[in-house]
């Protein structure tokens, strides 16, 4: 029979992974149909819908760095609460936005949010797990954030269904419900950070991060491999359309394939790159997102008709073991070389890397489609190779305990969840 502490982390660990599969299934209602989402609500014409949430975003990018500071100060699982509830109450206000200033403000009030939620959910992560349990809790999330994304998209789907602007209010309803749900379930979660009190807390700040190179070169890294992940949802599908000739229905499918892969072998995948050193395996991850594109560029030359389907198909699966392979060393030695006492600061930093490529991956990869395919996955895949190159020279400078995983513990992460 487990002890009391035992399964108190048990319950611990069940609803931080509740709380991650709730607000993923939000996200999967909300990412597809932003653009449809709001301009039922609002009535606002697209292009006005655009340019407030390219504003909004970069606005929300200007907060990152005050909500690393929240993090340090307050703890990530008080800060996800709040950022939850941000989203919760952004989204049952959109059916009232009847202006653009009004839209404007609860689309900056959702994008904080949703910048914020990553480097708070981590930080959460680190404070209830150590070593190579807080590796196995980091990719369970993953793949439970897919599973979830993909059940948000089919409910997106059938709230479609509905007629006029009724399916859009029940989808802001329920996506202000879900958000609430989640920001609940992580108010349940006991306080398990541990203070660092002392001079050390109050002196360091940015200026440590900043002046930390290896981890300047890690998140400079992720920043450039990012690009192969923005490209599935911006660019691919407009590749396979228009230059190899699938349906819409089918270029949707390989979206599909992705999102189911990821969510059921993300968790064995995790176990078997996490036993090396984490900057080779993610930069391994990388190679095999260049060799995808590099199959990509020629894909249109060789084959067309039945045979380009299967043959998207191969290559979808090839660029999913990229995704598989550098997600979970990359997420981990992101989480793992940043101090204690100033995570907050540290993931935030990281979560630029990923907020500013998907900020301006749309103008690039738009460019890029408009030059030609090859020069899309040729650019794409000289990144990936970029940030591979800069992840292995990062490796003798970073912290022994960020480059390999530690010793397992007795209780596994993944144990606790199943059980």
């Amino acid at each position: 029979m487990r002890s009391t502490a035992a399964e108190r982390s048990v319950r611990t660990r069940r609803r931080l992974i509740a709380a991650s599969l709730v607000s993923s299934i939000g996200d999967g209602i909300y990412v597809p149909l932003t653009m449809l989402f709001v301009h039922s609500l609002t009535g606002l014409s697209l292009t006005s819908i655009g340019a407030g949430l390219t504003v909004a975003g970069l606005c929300a990018l200007v907060f990152m760095p005050a909500a690393g500071i929240l993090i340090d100060r307050f703890g990530g699982r008080r800060v996800l609460i709040g950022v939850l509830a941000l989203r919760a109450i952004g989204f049952a206000a959109y059916p009232f936005a009847d202006s653009f200033p009004a839209f404007l403000a609860i689309a900056l009030v959702v994008a904080v949010g949703m910048w914020a939620s990553s480097p708070s959910q981590h930080a959460l992560i680190s404070e209830i797990a150590e070593g190579g349990e807080r590796d196995r809790l980091l990719a369970w999330d993953r793949s439970l954030r897919n599973a979830g994304m993909g059940c948000g998209s089919l409910a997106a789907a059938g709230m479609l269904a509905l007629n006029g602007s009724a399916g859009f209010i029940a989808a802001a309803e329920v996506l202000a419900a879900v958000f609430a749900a989640a920001a609940v379930l992580v108010a349940r979660i006991p306080n398990a950070r541990s203070s660092v009190k002392g001079p050390e807390r109050t002196r360091d700040g940015y200026r440590q991060v900043l002046a930390d190179r290896p981890y300047l070169l890690i998140s400079t890294a992720n920043f450039l491999i990012a690009f192969g992940y923005t490209t599935q949802a911006m660019a691919l599908p407009v590749f396979l359309t228009r230059d190899v000739g699938m349906p819409d229905a089918l270029a949707g499918a390989v979206f599909a394939v992705n999102t189911v892969l990821v969510a059921t072998l993300g968790v064995p995948a995790a176990r078997l790159t996490l036993r090396g050193r984490r900057p080779r395996a993610a930069a391994l991850g990388a190679a095999i997102f260049a060799l995808s594109f590099a199959a990509f560029a020629v894909l249109p030359r060789f084959v067309t008709g039945p045979d380009a389907i299967i043959a998207v198909l191969a290559v979808a699966v090839l660029y999913t073991a990229g995704e598989l392979v550098h997600s979970a060393p990359s997420q981990g030695l992101s989480v793992q070389a940043a101090p204690d006492h100033l995570r907050g600061r540290y993931l935030s930093v990281y979560q630029l890397s990923w907020s500013v490529c998907r900020t301006i991956a749309p103008m690039l990869l738009g460019f890029l489609l408009d030059a030609g395919a090859w020069q899309l996955w040729t650019v794409l895949a000289l990144l990936v190779l970029t940030g591979a190159a800069i992840l292995l020279y990062a490796e003798n400078s970073l912290p022994a305990q960020a480059v390999r995983t530690s010793q397992t513990p007795t209780t596994t992460a993944s144990q606790e969840v199943t059980d």
